[in-house]
């Protein structure tokens, strides 16, 4: 039997009286790196209701932790440590009342600019769980000519870049060997669930899957922003994973995002190269 096939668990009744399947799947705990449960900072939960619908499908999921990431300075939103830090403490107290079983660690999504590093050594940004490790946003449809040197004073600062969802990145669907580049110096990568499992369109979902077998991303997380359009599917991705990959790739991704919470070092593999021509007529 799949590991990520047994449906229900266990069941717990929440304070407010309403039962919750929780999917458990293995010995390592479900760890969502990527969300924007936060309330009201961004373009995900607005209100405290909202966060709370969240965590509810996220526990349903089988998910027990998972990270706050909002946007920051991506040209409609910016943050701020004091309000992340703050935000993710009364979020923890609100699902302690509510009798939610999920913990929530302080995070960021930082759009890349050339102030990021000096914001980074100044403290005025967020690493993931206050490691080592910091996510790392390009514009949707092209890659900064500067990423590869801020890349590099990133992790001469001793952190280590995070680019999220690269598969929805049009330049580098066009140009792999862009991202490839990347990730052969160091620099890790994470794919959104829902692209895994096609809710972004056929070309998104076969880039995620190339990034996959050519062991160019390290992270499989939701960037949930809601319960509906942006969901968490991160029961449906990681199956998928395992039926197509094996238990060991399914295996990976789960510890790489506890690692990561940790602070410590993840599995990862040697990159390969996506051929040019599997991409002709994407776009």
């Amino acid at each position: 039997m799949s590991i990520y096939s047994v449906l229900v668990d266990c069941t717990v009744t929440l304070n407010s009286g309403i039962t919750v399947e929780i999917v458990k799947k293995g010995m390592i705990q479900m760890i969502d790196i990527h969300s924007h449960i936060l309330p009201g900072v961004d373009d995900g939960a607005q209100t405290e209701r909202d966060s709370i619908a969240m965590a509810l499908q996220a526990v349903e999921e089988g998910i027990e932790t998972i990270i706050a990431t909002p946007h920051n300075h991506n040209g409609q939103f910016d943050t701020t440590r004091d309000m992340i830090i703050s935000g993710v403490a009364k979020l923890n107290a609100l699902f302690e009342q509510e009798g939610i079983p999920l913990a929530v660690l302080s995070g960021q999504e930082n759009r890349i600019n050339g102030d990021l590093v000096t914001e980074l050594k100044n403290g005025e940004l967020v690493p993931l769980n206050e490691t080592k490790y910091l996510f790392v946003e390009f514009p949707s449809g092209s890659v900064p000519r500067y990423a590869k040197q801020m890349f590099f004073d990133i992790q001469v600062a001793g952190y280590i870049p995070v680019i999220v969802h690269p598969e929805r990145n049009r330049e580098l669907i066009e140009h792999p060997n862009v991202l490839y580049e990347f990730v052969k110096t160091g620099v890790l990568t994470q794919v959104t669930a829902a692209s895994v499992v096609g809710k972004f369109g056929k070309n998104i979902e076969k880039y995620a899957h190339q990034l996959i077998e050519s062991n160019q991303t390290h992270f499989i997380a939701s960037d949930a922003h809601n319960t509906t359009s942006r969901r968490f599917c991160m029961q449906e991705a990681f199956t998928g994973i395992e039926k197509k990959y094996g238990t060991s790739m399914a295996y990976m991704f789960e510890e790489n995002a506890f690692l990561l919470t940790q602070g410590e070092n993840i599995n990862r593999m040697e990159p390969e190269t996506i051929r040019r021509k599997r991409f002709l007529g994407i776009f």
